[in-house]
């Protein structure tokens, strides 16, 4: 239990999707205008993390990497199907957008039209690919982990998203230079945000 907490506050704080490894950053920058779009894609990219890459798990381990096909028959030992992870992992990833995409549109239609194009786009979401080949690289030992792993980057994702929309709200109202104003003074805030996370990475895990 420890393990999987350690795992879910490392990749929210320190290992942060946008912060640490600056993915995802075409949503975030284009969303972020007002908090109210930036929760609801927020959210979105939480559920898509949280289920493709547990889900990405399962298919790697018991599919694609070498030996995995024993479970259907032991002569299938020196199968290795590694080499279709991404086509895998991107059709995994694009049917669960898919899905998000007609909830979204049926229950929340207002937050569907302000989304526009950037909901469709999750699917190519560097940050959500992404989750799915830390999984792979650092290979995670059970379904729990990877899991823990997903959802923590999610929310990690989330809360640079809310923290830059809410910043850019009030910063409206600011006297910002005019050469800055826009994705200027965003990019420079970005950093400022990025460098505090950094803080975090004095935490013992």
């Amino acid at each position: 239990m420890e393990n999987l907490i350690n795992i879910f506050i490392k990749s929210i704080f320190i290992d942060n999707m946008v912060f640490a490894f600056f993915l995802g950053m075409c949503s975030y920058l284009a969303v972020s205008k007002t908090v109210k779009t930036s929760v609801g894609l927020g959210i979105a990219v939480i559920f898509v993390l949280g289920i493709t890459v547990p889900l990405n798990y399962l298919l790697n381990k018991y599919i694609l990497v070498s030996g995995a096909l024993t479970w259907v028959d032991p002569s299938f030992k020196d199968v290795d199907l590694s080499f279709l992870s991404f086509i895998m992992f991107i059709a995994v990833i694009a049917s669960l957008v898919q899905l998000v995409e007609m909830i979204v549109e049926k229950f929340a239609p207002a937050l569907y039209s302000s989304l526009g194009i950037f909901l469709p786009l999750i699917a190519v979401n560097c940050a959500i690919l992404g989750g799915s080949l830390f999984m792979q690289e650092r290979d995670y030992g059970t379904l729990a982990e990877a899991t823990s792993f997903g959802l923590g980057s999610g929310i990690g994702w989330f809360l640079a998203i809310i923290g830059i929309a809410a910043i850019r709200e009030k910063i409206r109202y600011s006297n910002i230079p005019a050469p800055l104003r826009g994705l200027g003074i965003t990019f420079i805030v970005t950093g400022l945000m990025g460098i505090a996370f950094m803080s975090f990475m004095g935490i013992k895990l």
